[in-house]
């Protein structure tokens, strides 16, 4: 892959309220996006991801900044006129036309050779896994099938980058996560840039091959979904991505002293961790990350509640100050039952210290 494909440089853009004040969308946002790559922008509402899709689509034009597309500046040029196409969740179908109808009238409005249009047609719907299926109307589809449809109409008009806004936000559990893997293979078939925006956390990381974790109108952190999970950069991307336990407590030189009892040595904290020798901090331990012991250990509390999920049971211990989830296979393990007072111990160097 090949850097800088597509650049955001300093991009502001603020919407005014109707109450006369100000919300800074997108606050000076700088980002390189790479030719090839699956990118994902990650976020809670209004953090500003949707903003910055819809800036490089043309649907927004930013107060200030530069968006670049293969050495082409486009953030001053008009929708119709970007290398980009854009999938909705709403799929945005229309009714009366055909799927093959629908996936033609992007290029129809082009102006493209009718035989053109007939063979990129059928191969995006090749592509998606829908041949055969060009005389049926949207009506007579599924949801994921729609889907398919907009992916194809977009992918037709081969897009430089294709942008998708949370496009699988609409299905069921299980046929979103079938979209999520042909999405992904699509991508690496088709070598095309997407960016992909979603507000979910098992979403982006199953999918992306990098992520920008957005924030009030900054991205707070952008890097792999792995050194993400592993290495975040404060307690908000720890509690964000996936789930995690805060735990606030004094550093001295041996470890952290957790409020309300307990004690983290300094062997069970990551090594490349910041750990100084006196003062406040906070640790983060991923609930995978804790085994539990009916001796001692390093922090100590009262299980109130053993959740079963299916693969994997939640257990919610009580230390007084604060609540923790450590997280169990649920087989092969004596679960504690519920009432029972039990001692966890994190892996070890699996405890991080994070900045508030």
């Amino acid at each position: 892959m090949s850097s800088s494909f597509l650049q955001i440089s300093n991009v502001k853009k603020t919407f005014t309220t109707p109450e006369g004040g100000e919300v800074h969308a997108l606050d000076d946002v700088s980002l390189d996006i790479n030719s090839g790559e699956f990118f994902v922008m990650l976020g809670p509402s209004g953090c500003g991801k949707t903003t910055l899709l819809r800036s490089i689509a043309g649907l927004e034009y930013p107060d200030s900044g530069t968006i670049t597309l293969d050495g082409q500046r486009i953030d001053d040029l008009p929708a119709y006129d970007r290398p980009v196409n854009t999938v909705f969740q709403s799929y945005a179908l229309f009714p009366h036309m055909t799927v093959g109808e629908n996936i033609a009238f992007g290029l129809e409005m082009e102006k493209i050779e009718k035989s053109e249009i007939t063979r990129r047609v059928s191969d995006a719907l090749d592509q998606v896994k829908l041949s055969g299926l060009e005389n049926r109307k949207p009506t007579q589809l599924s949801g994921g099938q729609q889907q398919r449809v907009a992916l194809a109409r977009a992918l037709a008009k081969k897009p430089k980058v294709l942008l998708l806004d949370e496009p699988l936000s609409a299905l069921d559990l299980k046929l979103r996560r079938g979209m999520q893997i042909e999405l992904k293979r699509l991508q690496q078939d088709t070598g095309i840039t997407f960016v992909f925006v979603t507000h979910d956390q098992e979403e982006a990381m199953s999918m992306g091959d990098r992520i920008a974790v957005f924030k009030d109108g900054k991205i707070i952190q952008l890097d792999t979904p792995r050194e993400i999970y592993r290495r975040p950069v404060n307690s908000f991307v720890a509690d964000f991505i996936g789930e995690t336990n805060l735990l606030d407590g004094t550093a001295d030189n041996l470890g952290v002293k957790v409020a309300g009892g307990g004690f983290i040595a300094r062997e069970l904290i990551a090594p490349d961790c910041q750990v100084p020798a006196a003062g406040q901090v906070t640790i983060a331990i991923r609930p995978e990350d804790f085994e539990i012991s009916t001796t001692t250990g390093a922090i100590s509390g009262i299980v109130r509640d053993v959740i079963f999920t299916g693969d994997s049971v939640r257990v919610h211990v009580d230390l007084g100050a604060t609540e923790v989830v450590a997280t169990l296979p649920s087989y092969g393990e004596r679960v504690p039952d519920r009432g029972a007072t039990i001692s966890l111990n994190p892996l070890p160097q699996s405890a991080r210290t994070v900045a508030s």
